[in-house]
């Protein structure tokens, strides 16, 4: 067959497709949105793009007329005979049967030297396969991702904003961030109860601050968010330095220790964390 914009709706019922609401399947019936994603991925004919959660093939067949390959990642048992007889036939097509928190990222990138991922997300998976693609440092060039409005949200915020947190600070040190589009629940089938955001992450060739020690520079984040509405120096006194060094550090930074950490930009974060590292 040639290759046709995936009617969702017909394909759920052509193989009586039951939904796995465990596996938080929301699958796309407005065929704008698969469009605006692939143009909001700037997908190209030189790209190897990586989709978890095809479901159908809803957005995969839209990423098949422009993609040099289109690899894609599915969970859910019924859903690969449907896959493989709707998109099989096509060369530049392969399917992995597997969970993508599971799977080795750089075995399926290979020698490929621009990867790009393009996927809806299952939003109870969401910020696992984030934080797995960001922390692995894999050499995808961009990550655009249909995801719940609110963690769009969490990743696109600035320092003050409510939603201003540990998530954010994760991704804006690997990426720059971007909002494609919204989408409201009458897009999918079955309908979710909250909208969604289509957000396309940038990685960047160098993170956006210098730290000298990743792993204490994301345990202060963390501690510092723990406890949102306390104040930092309850949050980091826990990371363990004596009272006085403590106190030097955060004098160093120039960080006022009685500030609360979402009021904290992601430079003045680097700057208290390399100046706690210096006393450990």
């Amino acid at each position: 067959m040639d290759i046709q914009d995936v009617k969702t709706a017909e394909l759920v019922k052509k193989y009586n497709f039951k939904f796995t609401k465990s596996l938080g399947q929301n699958f796309l019936v407005d065929q704008s949105v698969p469009r605006d994603i692939v143009d909001g991925a700037d997908v190209g004919p030189e790209d190897l793009v990586i989709e978890i959660g095809p479901g159908v093939g809803t957005l995969t067949a839209q990423l098949l007329k422009i993609a040099k390959r289109v690899v894609a990642i599915e969970l859910d048992d019924t859903l690969i005979p449907i896959l493989t007889e709707e998109l099989g036939e096509y060369p530049n097509f392969s399917l992995i049967h597997n969970d993508a928190l599971k799977v080795n990222f750089d075995e399926v990138i290979g020698d490929e030297q621009s990867v790009k991922l393009v996927a809806n997300l299952p939003y109870y998976v969401t910020t696992p396969i984030i934080v797995k693609l960001l922390k692995e440092k894999h050499k995808f060039k961009s990550l655009t991702i249909m995801i719940q409005k609110e963690v769009a949200e969490r990743m696109n915020a600035e320092p003050g904003n409510k939603d201003y947190g540990a998530l954010t600070l994760l991704v804006q040190y690997y990426c720059n961030t971007k909002i494609v589009r919204k989408v409201p629940p009458a897009c999918f089938i079955p309908r979710p109860k909250v909208d969604s955001i289509v957000i396309r992450l940038d990685k960047l060739d160098e993170p956006k601050v210098k730290v000298d020690n990743e792993k204490l520079f994301f345990d202060i984040i963390r501690s510092s968010f723990n406890m949102r509405r306390k104040t930092l120096w309850n949050g980091v006194k826990s990371i363990g330095p004596a009272k006085e060094k403590l106190e030097a550090a955060f004098e160093k930074a120039g960080v006022d220790s009685k500030r609360r950490g979402e009021t904290l930009s992601i430079q003045e974060f680097a700057t208290l964390s390399n100046c706690i590292n210096e006393i450990l």
